[in-house]
């Protein structure tokens, strides 16, 4: 087991910012910590890499305490934080040089870690020139150098454009085949995209966990489409097994079907006999959705 957490409380003056809140993370597994802004998720994370204490409760991460084996702990895990902490001045191979001279780990290991985010173009350039997505690798890269067993990213893809997103996703992604992840975020597309459970925190208390192939199984579904022009919402309410269709924003629509098929070769087909382009396609989990909406809801 890698992470164990069991009745965390965290309370600032009077008010609790986490309750009682215990979870499990098995070796391997890559876990979305999925809620709103303020629901205690960077408190959580700031707990299990040391940098905040809890008020009550135990955190064990790869066997060592929190409270008590803190060294132990940052040497097993990489943390990459909200708000990355760079030396903007510093080039990228220097950077990184720098921080394996503290962990005492050889050149050819920060080689290893360029190449393997994707770094090696960038290895030359100061941090302050990089894009955002650019400066996410320098971080995702310094998490890794000390090849720790346990990554634990929070919100690593805030800010991002789309292709930035799909770069940092796929590299999380590469990473969690080799190690214990858990990502911490607020957006429903990140946990679907890269995860293989998730636990949604609200108000300080765990409301959900489990693995997003129990989530997949329902039998109703959303496709998002977008074609290269407008269709009338009565045509599309002809495709099979259609519950309702709304249209988002320009030629982009939300199908919903109830029905364990796939039914994005059925849309595929109308386009054709209605020749239309689709511009884009994707299926997209109604059920993580709906549960986010109804878990997480402010009464």
């Amino acid at each position: 087991m890698s992470i164990q957490v069991e009745n965390i409380t965290k309370t600032y003056g009077g008010q609790k910012a986490l309750n009682k809140v215990s979870f499990t993370i098995n070796k391997g597994e890559i876990v979305g910590f999925l809620g709103p802004n303020g629901a205690g998720k960077s408190t959580m994370m700031k707990i299990l890499t040391t940098f905040l204490p809890a008020s009550e409760g135990v955190a064990i991460v790869n066997g060592f305490e929190v409270n008590k084996d803190d060294i132990a702990v940052k040497k097993s895990v990489g943390y990459l934080p909200e708000h990355n902490p760079l030396y903007l001045d510093m080039y990228v191979r220097e950077y990184l040089l720098f921080n394996a001279g503290i962990y005492h780990i050889p050149k050819a290991e920060v080689e290893n870690v360029i190449e393997k985010t994707g770094l090696k173009p960038e290895a030359n350039k100061k941090i302050g020139q990089l894009s955002k997505g650019y400066r996410q690798r320098v971080g995702l890269a310094n998490a890794l150098l000390h090849n720790p067993e346990v990554l634990i990213l929070d919100e690593p893809t805030t800010g991002l454009d789309p292709n930035q997103l799909i770069e940092i996703r796929q590299l999380i992604k590469n990473v969690g085949k080799e190690k214990t992840v858990l990502l911490s975020t607020h957006i429903m597309q990140e946990v679907e995209a890269i995860c293989d459970r998730v636990i949604i925190i609200n108000k300080g208390e765990i409301v959900l966990d489990k693995k997003l192939s129990d989530l997949k199984n329902s039998t109703q579904q959303i496709i998002e489409v977008e074609f290269d022009y407008r269709v009338e919402e009565v045509a599309l309410q002809q495709l099979p097994r259609i519950l309702r269709v709304e249209n988002s924003i320009g030629f982009v629509y939300q199908l919903y079907f109830e029905t364990e098929q796939d039914m994005r070769g059925k849309v595929f087909d109308f386009a054709h006999d209605n020749g239309l382009k689709i511009l884009q396609l994707h299926q997209k989990n109604t059920t993580l959705e709906k549960l986010f909406s109804e878990l997480t809801i402010q009464k």
